[in-house]
């Protein structure tokens, strides 16, 4: 197509508009523009066209000839274009919303609240995806990510969420009263790590610290990790907003935690661009949830 030959699509709607009401006011009040704008632009397609496409005819236009066949024309083209694009809309607005984020996550934080969701918003159609993989955005794809971190994932726009510091956590069966003077003494402990993740590896690198052994770790899916530690199978690091009301109870208890201000947490992960209305409405609705939490907190 010679899309250089094409008069603008601006002024091929504002004829549209005026062929189809017969005035120049009324169709600036459909195109939210002005009368004088709506006649600046069809004298400028007359122009390109070298054609009259509108003459005055009492209070309002009448279409000569060239007008008729042109008005013709566009409501045929507008009416595919106005079919094609309402087709897509419809088709994203019935995709479900792709949602992924750690089991952990899912288990500790957001399942416990996912029903208040499905009752407030029933034709939203959700796919969870729990996984310790970090996957990918791809048109069609992942709608958002639940990922912990401190919110540098280039190319992709992040939100804190949950800020909250990673502790060292053990049943009380487990470490009895010890305190951890030494951060290196994490290794004379079973460690229960979820399954796709290397907190520990994570954790000992950022304190300098050389295991001198083979470490005892079992891999877990999420949901399984704090099953295990409250019966005291192994420590863990965790969120410590997931295990907050663990410690106040006494179940487990903090081997390490520190304590300098961080900006890690869980956040909110997205694409640039525009965001699909499935979508900004769970990500309100998760944000009052976060709020809510954070208050009770306080």
């Amino acid at each position: 197509m010679e899309w250089r030959n094409l008069p603008s699509l601006s002024s091929l709607r504002a004829f549209a508009a005026v062929a189809e009401k017969k005035s120049f006011s009324a169709a600036g009040r459909d195109l939210n523009v002005s009368h004088a704008a709506v006649s600046q632009q069809v004298r400028s397609l007359e122009d390109r066209l070298g054609a009259q496409l509108v003459v005055r005819e009492g209070r309002g236009v009448a279409l000569t000839p060239e007008g008729l066949q042109l008005a013709d024309g566009l409501r045929e083209g507008f009416a595919i274009l106005q079919e094609t694009v309402d087709g897509l809309l419809q088709a994203d607005q019935s995709r479900p919303l792709n949602v992924t984020m750690t089991p952990s996550f899912a288990v500790s934080w957001l399942m416990p609240r996912i029903s208040d969701f499905k009752h407030q918003h029933p034709d939203i159609e959700l796919m969870l995806n729990p996984t310790g993989d970090v996957v990918e955005f791809a048109p069609g794809g992942i709608d958002l990510a639940i990922r912990f971190g401190n919110g540098n994932w280039p190319g992709l726009e992040s939100e804190l969420l949950l800020p909250s510091n990673y502790v060292i956590v053990g049943a009380a069966s487990l470490v009895g009263d010890k305190s951890m003077c030494d951060p290196a003494e994490i290794q004379d402990y079973p460690w229960l790590q979820e399954l796709g993740t290397n907190e520990l590896s994570l954790w000992l690198e950022r304190q300098g610290i050389v295991p001198r052994s083979k470490l005892n770790i079992t891999h877990l899916p999420g949901f399984m990790v704090l099953d295990g530690l409250r019966r005291g199978d192994g420590i863990s690091a965790t969120a410590k907003v997931f295990v907050e009301s663990d410690i106040e109870a006494g179940n487990l208890k903090v081997l390490y935690e520190d304590i300098k201000p961080t900006s890690s947490g869980y956040h909110l992960v997205t694409r640039p661009g525009v965001q699909r209305p499935p979508l900004k409405t769970f990500i309100s609705w998760i944000r009052a949830h976060a709020a809510e939490a954070a208050a009770r907190c306080a």
